[in-house]
């Protein structure tokens, strides 16, 4: 008798911003559209196992994880009032998903730490608490190489890919735009092209054009500093092997910039 197998249900892969500092947990309203998507969002999704987070807010000189089985908070903000430094999101960490990581990173030759004392930075604790705010999911964070080298960050999130088997939602937490300057026109232009390559350009094009961010339109206008669009590398390398085209699930205005949010399935 012919055994017959059934093909493996993958977790999608998530890019999402993740707004300003804890103003969503504010209810600032320039971020209601955002807070109402971040709200919303996981009924879209299968109820994860486990949660893996790459923050914007977090770097490392070799890919750093968070191994902790109950990370702390950790604020890294100021100014703003004191409630913001009383939030708590006591989901789990998971040392054995951190571990995995670690052997899967190893496995490609990506040199990578376990941390056990790295908490949950506002990248991960705010959008989460908005998520799935009872906290009763496993989450482990995964750093950005301090190279901010965008080939390395795409190779980071192929590596990680077999998680989506597991049932661990992988999440990159960041912006689309993150300037303070920069101009609604130039954040339109960076959000088109984003959206050309992410939605509508074969893979191995689109890899190219990732690599090569920075000659995009307005690139450096929407990205200084390419920490908070890097996240995004990760999830497109997570998700480029088995997803065609990822589906942009959000786009909204925040300090009258362009942002977005994009899915693979």
């Amino acid at each position: 008798m012919t055994e017959i197998h059934q093909p493996i249900k993958l977790m999608p892969v998530l890019y999402i911003p993740h707004g300003g500092g804890p103003m969503p947990l504010l209810d600032e309203p320039g971020h209601r559209d955002l807070i109402g998507f971040l709200k919303n969002i996981s009924t879209e999704l299968p109820t994860p196992k486990a949660i893996l987070m790459i923050s914007g807010h977090w770097e490392n000189r070799v890919a750093a994880i968070s191994s902790s089985p109950n990370p702390q908070m950790f604020y890294d903000y100021m100014g703003f009032p004191k409630e913001c430094y009383q939030y708590q999101y006591p989901a789990p960490g998971s040392p054995s998903l951190a571990q995995q990581i670690a052997t899967l990173l190893t496995a490609q030759k990506i040199d990578c730490v376990l941390d056990e004392n790295r908490g949950y930075d506002h990248g991960t604790f705010v959008p989460l608490m908005l998520m799935y705010p009872k906290a009763n999911i496993p989450v482990v964070q995964l750093s950005l190489l301090r190279s901010l080298d965008p080939a390395k960050h795409i190779a980071l999130g192929q590596a990680i890919a077999s998680l989506r088997e597991q049932g661990v939602l992988i999440i990159g937490s960041g912006m689309s735009f993150h300037e303070r300057d920069g101009s609604y026109e130039h954040s339109a232009q960076f959000d088109d092209w984003l959206t050309e390559t992410l939605l509508r350009t074969q893979s191995q094009k689109a890899t190219q054009r990732l690599v090569n961010w920075a000659s995009a339109p307005a690139a450096r206008d929407c990205h200084r500093r390419e920490d908070h669009l890097l996240p995004m590398h990760v999830c497109f390398g997570a998700a480029m092997d088995t997803t065609k085209h990822a589906e942009k699930i959000y786009t909204g205005l925040l300090f009258g910039k362009r942002i977005a949010g994009f899915l693979w399935r």
